[in-house]
């Protein structure tokens, strides 16, 4: 009989114990729950940790998160994706512009939930969106993360200058009827963007695994965020925004993000397809 033992499986069986471990006590320590993220992408995010960190094992970075609060605040870039960009996906902000916009116009006031904000630039895009349809005075964009230090880089509209071509490109893909420079002011190498519609924000730490809805709604986007859920928490994540959303409300998800085999899939209609925008049923 062979014996030999498959170090590669034996290795991958032990990294997905250690993985779950690790899990478990994060929830415990800090309160946040990633254990119904994508676990392909958890454990591709968890070996680039322990290359940052130099960390042998899962559980010698397990070690040092339990016992380094401010070690668990540098994971959290792992945990969550900080990869965005101004009017990303431009057909998407063009499609709100000429199938959404029209109906927040017949609403008094208007609020919106940006779902897992990261470092703002989608917070950004929309203000800026808003201005330009003479909405954005009788708007409040609410922006929410579990990343308290993307909040805090969301809430200063801070961009590198390097990023500002591709920024202007997708801005006027989008649509946009000015030119984007009206919206900022440079220096120091960093594109700062206008404290005018820094006023309709607020900013807020919030989980799609374990919070509530906080607020009735008109829109809520949330973008290339669920691709990293598993089904059990995308399908929460969908429960939440349908609760939080108005009657006729809309939804924004990523263009590789879908309704379909949901379980919620029944409770929303394909406004726009393509561009991945649905209505309240």
């Amino acid at each position: 009989m062979d014996r030999r033992v498959d170090v590669k499986l034996l290795d991958d069986d032990i990294f997905d114990i250690e993985l779950k471990l690790l899990l478990e006590g994060i929830l415990l320590r800090y309160q946040h729950d990633f254990r119904d993220y994508s676990v392909a992408s958890l454990r591709r995010r968890m070996r680039q940790a322990m290359e940052r960190f130099g960390c042998a094992s899962l559980s010698q970075l397990q070690d040092r998160i339990l016992h380094e609060p401010a070690m668990f605040a540098q994971m959290l870039q792992f945990f969550t994706v900080q990869v965005s960009e101004m009017f990303r996906d431009p057909a998407y902000f063009r499609a709100l512009r000429e199938k959404v916009v029209p109906v927040l116009h017949t609403y008094p006031s208007i609020k919106i939930w940006v779902a897992g904000c990261s470092s703002g630039e989608e917070v950004w895009s929309l203000a800026i969106l808003l201005e330009e349809e003479g909405l954005l005075e009788r708007s409040m964009i609410y922006a929410t993360d579990i990343n308290v230090e993307a909040l805090a880089a969301a809430e200063a509209g801070i961009y590198s200058v390097e990023r500002i071509a591709q920024f202007s490109e997708n801005y006027q893909l989008a649509g946009g009827k000015r030119s984007l420079s009206d919206y900022y002011t440079a220096a120091y190498k960093g594109a700062i963007f206008d404290r005018r519609l820094r006023r309709q924000f607020v900013f807020a730490d919030h989980s799609l695994a374990t919070d509530s809805v906080f607020s009735e709604v008109h829109m809520v986007s949330c973008r290339n965020v669920m691709i990293y859920f598993n089904k059990d928490l995308q399908d929460r994540s969908l429960g939440l925004f349908h609760e939080a959303l108005v009657n006729r409300g809309f939804l924004g998800l990523g263009m590789k993000e879908s309704l379909h085999f949901s379980r919620h899939c029944a409770s929303f209609n394909e406004l726009s397809p393509a561009e991945r925008i649905f209505q309240r049923a």
